[in-house]
């Protein structure tokens, strides 16, 4: 990582919340993601929610959120779902997102999650193994670009022969 000063990535704990309310609100144009991750603690569940903190003063700099998400004809699979993550506008590109990703995905393996969809650039998700979701015969329900909807198999050949549409929670229906 190439950010000024140790970064460590933890699990978002209730003291972070305003916290993370800033760092959303700063890397986004709105507040609507930063209202999603609110009405997302309290509507859904289970979730996986990471801030990113300067190690010497303990601020956090970085947030990242996994939550359920359904495919249709395929209740029986355990999918996330990563939206939002954000960080601050200052170490934007220094290596924070990365590591949120990460540990992010390592986080939803040891949950038991098998997938991970992804609706984000296609030129930053695919070096953490993210593939178009369209190699699987999965879409998203708000008819994006196909290369801009990704998913990576946590459980190697979970999505095999599984096509259908991605369902998000309704909070998101506010973004």
């Amino acid at each position: 990582m190439t950010v000024s000063g140790p970064i460590q990535v933890r699990v978002e704990v209730s003291e972070d919340h305003s916290a993370v309310r800033s760092v959303n609100e700063a890397a986004f144009d709105t507040p609507a993601e930063a209202g999603l991750v609110e009405a997302l603690r309290e509507q859904a569940g289970p979730l996986i929610s990471l801030v990113a903190v300067r190690e010497l003063s303990g601020a956090v700099v970085g947030h990242i959120l996994f939550s359920p998400v359904t495919l249709s004809g395929h209740d029986d699979l355990r999918l996330m779902g990563l939206a939002p993550m954000a960080v601050v506008p200052e170490l934007q590109g220094q290596g924070v997102g990365s590591a949120l990703v990460k540990a992010g995905l390592e986080a939803c393996r040891e949950f038991g999650g098998e997938a991970v969809v992804v609706l984000g650039h296609p030129a930053y998700y695919p070096r953490f193994g993210f593939l178009p979701s369209s190699r699987f015969g999965i879409d998203s329900e708000y008819g994006v670009p196909e290369e801009v909807f990704m998913v990576l198999e946590l459980t190697p050949g979970s999505l095999k022969d599984r096509g259908g549409r991605i369902s998000y929670h309704p909070a998101f229906a506010t973004v």
